[in-house]
Protein backbone atom coordinates (compact mmCIF):
# COMPACT_ATOMS: atom_id res chain seq x y z
CA UNK A 1 0.00 0.00 0.00
CA UNK A 2 2.74 2.36 -0.64
CA UNK A 3 5.35 3.36 -3.25
CA UNK A 4 8.90 3.87 -3.05
CA UNK A 5 10.93 6.10 -5.21
CA UNK A 6 14.74 7.36 -4.95
CA UNK A 7 15.31 10.56 -2.68
CA UNK A 8 17.73 11.84 -5.84
CA UNK A 9 20.13 13.37 -2.58
CA UNK A 10 24.01 14.39 -3.18
CA UNK A 11 25.82 11.12 -4.52
CA UNK A 12 25.04 7.87 -6.00
CA UNK A 13 26.05 5.40 -3.02
CA UNK A 14 23.91 7.59 -0.62
CA UNK A 15 20.58 7.70 -3.13
CA UNK A 16 20.96 3.43 -3.54
CA UNK A 17 21.41 3.50 -0.09
CA UNK A 18 18.28 5.72 0.49
CA UNK A 19 16.38 3.94 -1.99
CA UNK A 20 17.07 0.62 -0.56
CA UNK A 21 15.85 1.87 3.00
CA UNK A 22 12.60 3.76 1.35
CA UNK A 23 12.03 0.18 0.06
CA UNK A 24 12.58 -1.45 2.95
CA UNK A 25 10.19 0.48 5.40
CA UNK A 26 7.35 2.17 3.56
CA UNK A 27 6.33 -1.19 1.82
CA UNK A 28 3.16 -2.44 3.64
CA UNK A 29 2.96 0.09 6.66
CA UNK A 30 0.71 -0.99 9.33
CA UNK A 31 0.47 1.07 11.98
CA UNK A 32 -1.20 1.19 15.63
CA UNK A 33 -2.95 -1.69 17.92
CA UNK A 34 -5.39 -3.54 15.62
CA UNK A 35 -4.31 -2.31 12.30
CA UNK A 36 -4.41 -3.90 9.23
CA UNK A 37 -2.99 -3.97 6.21
CA UNK A 38 -5.18 -1.81 3.44
CA UNK A 39 -5.37 -3.47 0.29
CA UNK A 40 -3.91 -1.22 -2.64
CA UNK A 41 -6.20 0.95 -4.48
CA UNK A 42 -4.67 2.19 -7.80
CA UNK A 43 -7.17 4.56 -8.29
CA UNK A 44 -5.91 6.16 -4.67
CA UNK A 45 -2.13 6.82 -6.10
CA UNK A 46 -1.20 9.00 -8.82
CA UNK A 47 -0.02 7.43 -12.53
CA UNK A 48 3.46 7.06 -12.61
CA UNK A 49 3.62 9.40 -15.93
CA UNK A 50 2.24 12.26 -12.93
CA UNK A 51 5.12 11.10 -10.59
CA UNK A 52 7.85 11.49 -13.03
CA UNK A 53 6.83 14.83 -13.89
CA UNK A 54 7.03 16.06 -10.34
CA UNK A 55 3.64 17.76 -11.16
CA UNK A 56 1.15 17.93 -8.32
CA UNK A 57 0.33 14.82 -6.63
CA UNK A 58 -3.70 14.07 -6.36
CA UNK A 59 -4.30 11.27 -3.57
CA UNK A 60 -8.01 10.02 -2.89
CA UNK A 61 -7.95 9.93 1.23
CA UNK A 62 -11.40 8.65 1.47
CA UNK A 63 -10.34 4.75 1.88
CA UNK A 64 -7.36 5.81 4.39
CA UNK A 65 -8.40 4.57 7.34
CA UNK A 66 -7.43 6.16 11.10
CA UNK A 67 -3.77 4.26 11.83
CA UNK A 68 -2.63 3.68 7.74
CA UNK A 69 -0.43 5.70 6.18
CA UNK A 70 0.77 5.72 2.65
CA UNK A 71 3.63 6.87 0.99
CA UNK A 72 3.60 8.34 -2.39
CA UNK A 73 6.52 10.78 -4.25
CA UNK A 74 6.77 13.96 -5.23
CA UNK A 75 9.88 15.99 -7.05
CA UNK A 76 11.61 12.74 -6.29
CA UNK A 77 10.72 12.80 -2.80
CA UNK A 78 9.13 10.72 -0.34
CA UNK A 79 6.26 11.88 0.75
CA UNK A 80 4.06 10.50 4.10
CA UNK A 81 0.36 10.82 4.37
CA UNK A 82 -1.17 9.48 7.76
CA UNK A 83 -4.25 9.36 8.90
CA UNK A 84 -4.00 9.92 12.85
CA UNK A 85 -5.82 8.57 15.24
CA UNK A 86 -7.38 10.36 18.24
CA UNK A 87 -5.30 8.55 20.61
CA UNK A 88 -2.38 10.05 18.67
CA UNK A 89 -3.67 13.61 18.21
CA UNK A 90 -4.36 13.63 22.15
CA UNK A 91 -0.69 12.72 22.77
CA UNK A 92 0.72 15.14 20.82
CA UNK A 93 -0.66 17.87 22.93
CA UNK A 94 0.62 16.26 26.12
CA UNK A 95 3.04 18.19 28.24
CA UNK A 96 5.02 15.40 29.09
CA UNK A 97 5.69 14.83 24.83
CA UNK A 98 6.11 18.50 24.71
CA UNK A 99 9.28 18.63 26.71
CA UNK A 100 10.74 16.17 25.35
CA UNK A 101 11.10 18.11 21.90
CA UNK A 102 13.68 20.11 20.50
CA UNK A 103 11.04 22.38 18.86
CA UNK A 104 7.61 21.65 19.98
CA UNK A 105 6.09 24.99 18.51
CA UNK A 106 7.67 24.83 14.86
CA UNK A 107 9.28 27.67 15.36
CA UNK A 108 11.84 26.88 12.66
CA UNK A 109 10.61 27.07 9.34
CA UNK A 110 9.70 23.75 8.49
CA UNK A 111 6.53 23.77 7.48
CA UNK A 112 4.32 26.27 5.92
CA UNK A 113 2.59 28.69 8.14
CA UNK A 114 -1.15 26.48 7.72
CA UNK A 115 0.84 23.73 9.49
CA UNK A 116 2.62 25.56 11.87
CA UNK A 117 0.29 24.17 15.07
CA UNK A 118 -0.02 21.83 17.41
CA UNK A 119 -0.89 18.89 14.67
CA UNK A 120 1.77 20.57 12.04
CA UNK A 121 -1.72 20.24 9.61
CA UNK A 122 -4.58 21.90 7.82
CA UNK A 123 -6.62 19.02 8.86
CA UNK A 124 -5.62 17.42 12.44
CA UNK A 125 -6.10 14.14 11.20
CA UNK A 126 -3.98 13.83 8.35
CA UNK A 127 -0.07 14.23 9.08
CA UNK A 128 1.77 15.16 5.11
CA UNK A 129 5.17 15.22 5.55
CA UNK A 130 8.70 14.96 3.59
CA UNK A 131 9.99 11.73 4.68
CA UNK A 132 13.61 12.51 4.65
CA UNK A 133 15.49 13.02 8.14
CA UNK A 134 17.14 16.31 8.41
CA UNK A 135 20.33 14.56 9.97
CA UNK A 136 21.77 12.96 6.58
CA UNK A 137 18.42 12.14 4.37
CA UNK A 138 17.95 8.87 5.53
CA UNK A 139 13.90 7.45 5.36
CA UNK A 140 12.23 7.20 8.90
CA UNK A 141 9.65 5.10 9.44
CA UNK A 142 6.52 4.74 11.66
CA UNK A 143 6.73 3.26 14.90
CA UNK A 144 3.19 4.01 16.08
CA UNK A 145 2.97 1.59 19.19
CA UNK A 146 3.24 3.56 22.01
CA UNK A 147 6.06 2.09 24.63
CA UNK A 148 7.73 0.19 21.87
CA UNK A 149 10.49 -1.20 23.90
CA UNK A 150 13.00 -1.32 20.28
CA UNK A 151 13.39 2.22 20.70
CA UNK A 152 12.96 3.08 24.53
CA UNK A 153 10.10 2.28 27.31
CA UNK A 154 8.70 5.77 27.38
CA UNK A 155 8.26 5.82 23.49
CA UNK A 156 4.92 7.97 22.63
CA UNK A 157 4.48 6.79 19.22
CA UNK A 158 6.36 8.42 16.06
CA UNK A 159 9.08 8.27 13.25
CA UNK A 160 12.43 6.40 13.83
CA UNK A 161 15.42 6.77 11.31
CA UNK A 162 17.45 3.74 11.64
CA UNK A 163 20.82 4.99 10.17
CA UNK A 164 21.37 6.93 13.37
CA UNK A 165 18.89 6.73 15.87
CA UNK A 166 16.80 10.35 15.27
CA UNK A 167 13.07 10.03 16.85
CA UNK A 168 10.28 12.24 15.60
CA UNK A 169 6.88 12.45 17.10
CA UNK A 170 3.52 11.77 15.23
CA UNK A 171 3.65 15.37 13.41
CA UNK A 172 7.38 15.11 12.53
CA UNK A 173 8.52 17.04 15.32
CA UNK A 174 12.14 15.59 16.23
CA UNK A 175 13.25 15.26 19.65
CA UNK A 176 15.96 16.03 21.77
CA UNK A 177 19.25 15.07 22.14
CA UNK A 178 19.32 12.74 18.73
CA UNK A 179 21.37 13.72 15.63
CA UNK A 180 18.62 15.50 13.64
CA UNK A 181 18.50 19.25 14.10
CA UNK A 182 15.00 19.99 13.43
CA UNK A 183 11.57 18.77 12.39
CA UNK A 184 10.29 16.73 9.41
CA UNK A 185 9.59 19.12 6.29
CA UNK A 186 5.74 19.79 5.59
CA UNK A 187 5.31 20.09 1.85
CA UNK A 188 3.15 22.45 -0.07
CA UNK A 189 -0.53 21.21 0.27
CA UNK A 190 -3.96 21.22 0.26
CA UNK A 191 -7.22 19.29 0.79
CA UNK A 192 -9.92 20.18 -2.29
CA UNK A 193 -12.17 18.15 -0.76
CA UNK A 194 -12.81 15.99 2.85
CA UNK A 195 -11.39 13.00 0.41
CA UNK A 196 -8.97 14.66 -1.96
CA UNK A 197 -5.79 15.82 -1.10
CA UNK A 198 -3.20 17.44 -3.20
CA UNK A 199 0.80 17.07 -2.68
CA UNK A 200 2.49 19.70 -4.26
CA UNK A 201 0.14 22.72 -3.96
CA UNK A 202 -1.25 25.39 -1.31
CA UNK A 203 -4.37 26.24 -0.56
CA UNK A 204 -5.97 29.76 -1.92
CA UNK A 205 -3.86 32.65 -0.65
CA UNK A 206 -0.81 30.87 0.40
CA UNK A 207 2.40 30.93 -1.53
CA UNK A 208 4.23 28.13 0.65
CA UNK A 209 7.47 26.94 -1.02
CA UNK A 210 9.73 23.57 0.04
CA UNK A 211 12.82 25.17 -0.94
CA UNK A 212 11.85 28.21 1.80
CA UNK A 213 12.85 25.43 4.61
CA UNK A 214 15.70 25.73 6.82
CA UNK A 215 16.62 22.05 5.71
CA UNK A 216 15.69 18.94 3.89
Amino acid sequence: MSEASDVGEATESSATRRDVLFIATGAFVTIGTGAFIWPFVSSMLPSADVLAAGEPVTIDVSQLQPGQQISVTWQGKPIFILHRTEQALTELKNKDLLARLSDPDSQVLQQPGYARNWSRSSRPEFLVIVAICTHLGCIPYVKEQPGDTTIDASWPGGYFCPCHGSKYDLAGRVFRGVPAPYNLPVPPYRFVDDKTLVVGENPPGENFSLSSVVQL
